[in-house]
């Protein structure tokens, strides 16, 4: 053997130096991925057939191997790892040959391609990247980021580190709408690092804060790690799953688990959420922390601009706070007891199929002795107490179709039982209310009496609900009913947004915060998958982009304001209206809704063409388009140059050869903290998306094989690799701060600076460990 070494070994070596080399030779990362698979496999396949590659296999035909294989222990985890003194024999690394290795690379990526890239379906989701990149550069090309930037130093700087606290902020509102971390760091570090120095900031606490915020965009979705990730790991779960399914001698995932192998990039999001946001707190709560200690490096700065009508404690408390969070509790409380709910009378023409137990108990025994290890005997016992009921009471009642009788019995009872207050209605009053509230707030010296004539249209709205309105009244009469309140309450509404609008806060924060949170309540709230919400995004940060350029020029946005109310005015016809006008039956009322909703979009889609004619006659929408195309070229010609060289890693072995490696420690927790330290260790050296692409697949049938929940086994990958771009010296984060940080900062500043994020970092990666149940807790609570 080659300096001792198993041929398989040295073939692992060749790769990842070959791979590291053509990185750091400074040529394009998506083509030396590409490059480096070519060129290491044909220097592999040279040593081999010169005999210097020997790969030691183990003698399948020797005593002691059929003696081990006699003893119970299963042929496929047998491995050198786990019995070294099992007999061996020598064999090429190439099985068949190298001609016959490349022959199935060439026809496996082939596939792969068409699978993965083209026609797979994976590619819906892969879209959302496309979307989202759009958004996140159209929003700081448009120095939409810069408003927020300035807005919340305004707020936050007469605090003690304040001024850090905002860089916090904002750099969690930008990994919600960019997901980028070299744009986020490189934006912040434009922007704030000259103002923290001027009012006499440390420089590492200014570095440290603008790098940690900037990698928010690993985690807080909608993460572009996430995304690909997602798309990485439902297909590796699912199948690792059910191989460990075969092996504990179950016939499928299903059975084993008791619930479907499924993981969703949307549920993925959900569990996210909490970690992201606990991160940003960390942060903050060290800035804060910083000020406290030594308040000569992050002296409270009082800056000019901003102002407004000025508000006691009072009745920024009572009209900000109290009347908002009286209103949403007060709804839940109505929700509880009835008083608001579902008005829906849509019944199935097919019956709910009965319950069925909590887990399958018709097995084999050594399924059965698998499951009540994974599930416990309480568990299993319980199962085989359901099972027996329903046996008893002859069997799981199945799905039939509905007869007319049925059907209007069904319906009966809906009506019978439906809320007073129908959900739609409150949420819109809740949030008429709380515009109301806000703009009380915002000027009390003004003229409250169309605050209180809207506050009397939403009342009057709730009572006709209450006394007129029942569940089964057409949309068309409901909307007539309604009239006047909407008219009452919309009048105010607009009344209360002149007023808002005068608010510094509001008026730049509040437009991107309702665009992500239109675009991460669609994806949490289970409403639609990630790409239509993308797609949604990327529209929306266009048209606030082309609102705030009409402004600055001094022209009228009313076009787009118009376009906004009319995707609202879709929503409420949708919401309220059946639209299938080809259906049986479809009155005049559906096809009057219909027209109005055609009419609403044909003006929504107006609205957002000009647009992008304001952007492109402003010169931001080119360039936007321009590098939305070079990020999500890159990532496509990533995500094929890596499936070229992970074909590579397999067809000599090395992808057995590592999940024999970690298959042979007994304690998963052992193998996962193992695949997180080499992670860690390639983020100071790779790029997420090679990660995600090249390393991820190798490791993750066996991180994604054991009783670990996948939506925590990503989550961790993800902070995992957030902790890795700041760590020195290596960190990708660093190197963007570096290249615009000025000449007064050093490395040696921008090193001490982010120790403490990453020792913050690490903290967090040991909380989510001992407390999964900060990554599963949202998705739990949210149905998918």
């Amino acid at each position: 053997m080659l300096f001792g070494l198993d041929g398989v070994e040295i073939g692992l070596i060749i790769v990842f130096l070959t791979l590291f080399s053509a990185i750091l030779s400074g040529f394009p990362v998506a083509f030396a991925i590409g490059g480096a698979g070519v060129i290491s496999f044909f220097i592999i396949a040279a040593l081999d057939s010169a005999g210097l590659l020997i790969h030691q296999a183990i003698d399948t035909g020797s005593e002691a191997y059929r003696a081990l294989v006699a003893t119970g222990v299963r042929e496929d985890t047998i491995s050198i790892f786990r019995y070294p003194d099992l007999p061996r024999y020598a064999m090429p690394v190439f099985e068949r040959g190298w001609e016959m290795a490349l022959d199935r690379n060439v026809s496996f990526i082939v596939n792969r391609i068409n699978e993965r890239v083209i026609a797979g379906a994976s590619i819906e989701t892969l879209l959302a990247v496309l979307m989202f990149v759009m958004m996140g550069i159209v929003l700081e090309r448009s120095k939409i980021a810069n408003d927020l930037l300035t807005t919340m130093a305004r707020v936050f700087g007469p605090l003690p580190g304040g001024l850090a606290v905002s860089i916090v902020v904002v750099g969690a509102f930008l990994a919600a709408s960019t997901g980028i971390v070299g744009a986020t760091v490189v934006t912040m570090g434009l922007l704030a690092l000259p103002t923290m120095l001027r009012n006499n900031y440390s420089p590492e606490l200014a570095t440290g804060v603008i790098a940690a915020s900037g990698t928010l965009g690993q985690i807080i979705p909608p993460s572009i790690v996430i995304v690909l990730l997602g798309t990485l790991a439902g297909d590796l779960y699912a199948t690792a799953q059910e191989d460990r399914a075969q092996l504990a001698g179950c016939t499928d995932a299903l059975t084993l688990l008791g619930e479907p192998a499924v993981v969703s990039v949307g549920t993925l999001f959900q569990a996210a959420l909490l970690p992201g946001i606990l991160l940003a707190g960390l942060y903050a709560l060290y800035a804060f922390g910083f000020a406290m200690f030594r308040p000569q490096s992050a002296p409270p700065v009082q800056l000019e601009g901003g102002g407004g009508e000025p508000v006691t404690r009072g009745e920024a408390f009572t009209w900000y706070l109290g009347v908002p969070a009286l209103l949403i509790v007060g709804t839940i409380v109505l929700g509880q007891v009835g008083l608001v709910g579902s008005q829906s009378t849509q019944i199935d023409s097919y019956s709910d199929s009965g319950q069925m137990a909590s887990l399958r108990t018709n097995v084999s025994p050594e399924c059965q002795a698998s499951m009540i290890d994974l599930h416990g005997q309480e568990a299993w016992d319980t199962a085989v107490a359901e099972q027996q009921a329903i046996d008893e009471a002859g069997g799981v009642e199945q799905s039939h179709r509905l007869s007319p009788e049925e059907i209007e019995e069904a319906r009966a009872a809906k009506i019978a039982n439906a809320a007073p207050i129908g959900t739609g209605l409150a949420v819109i009053a809740v949030i008429l209310g709380i515009v109301l509230a806000w703009a009380r707030a915002v000027s009390p010296s003004s003229d409250p009496k169309p605050l209180l004539i809207g506050a009397g249209g939403i009342v009057l709205g709730l009572l006709v609900d209450v006394l007129f309105i029942q569940p089964n009244t057409s949309p068309m009469a409901t909307v007539l009913m309604m009239l006047i309140p909407w008219a009452i309450s919309f009048w105010a509404a607009g009344k209360a947004a002149g007023r808002l609008s005068q608010n510094d806060l509001i008026r730049v924060v509040f437009p991107p915060l309702v665009l992500i949170v239109a675009v991460l309540g669609s994806i949490l709230g289970g409403i639609t998958n990630p790409t239509p919400a993308a797609a949604l995004g990327a529209a929306g940060a266009i048209m606030l982009a082309a609102y705030r350029k009409l402004n600055e020029e001094g022209r009228s946005p009313k076009i787009i304001l118009m376009s906004t109310f009319a995707v609202a005015i879709m929503i409420l016809i949708g919401m309220n209206f059946d639209l299938r006008v080809g259906t049986e039956g479809a009155g005049a009322d559906t096809w009057i809704a219909f027209m109005v909703a055609q009419a609403a979009y044909l003006y929504a889609l107006f609205g957002l063409l000009f647009a992008c004619y304001v952007l492109y006659k402003a010169g931001v929408l080119t360039p936007a388009v321009r590098e939305t195309a070079k990020v999500t070229s890159m990532v496509f010609t990533i995500l094929v140059a890596s499936q070229l060289l992970n074909l590579v890693v397999i067809s000599f072995g090395g992808e057995h050869y590592i999940q024999s490696f970690l298959q042979s420690f007994d304690d998963e927790h052992k193998v996962f903290l193992i695949v997180m330290l080499v992670l860690f260790i390639l983020g100071f050296v790779l790029d997420f998306l090679e990660i995600i692409y090249i390393v991820v697949p190798i490791v993750g049938p066996v991180i994604y094989g054991g009783s670990f929940d996948p939506k925590w086994v990503t989550i961790m990958i993800a902070v995992n690799l957030q902790t890795s771009f700041l760590t020195p010296p290596f960190g990708f984060a660093l190197f963007y701060l570096r290249g615009v940080a000025p000449s007064s900062v050093t490395t040696g500043h921008i090193y001490r600076g982010v120790i403490p994020f990453v020792l913050i970092q690490v903290a967090g990666l040991a909380l989510l460990w001992f407390a999964p149940g900060i990554v599963t807790i949202v998705p739990d609570l949210i149905p998918n």
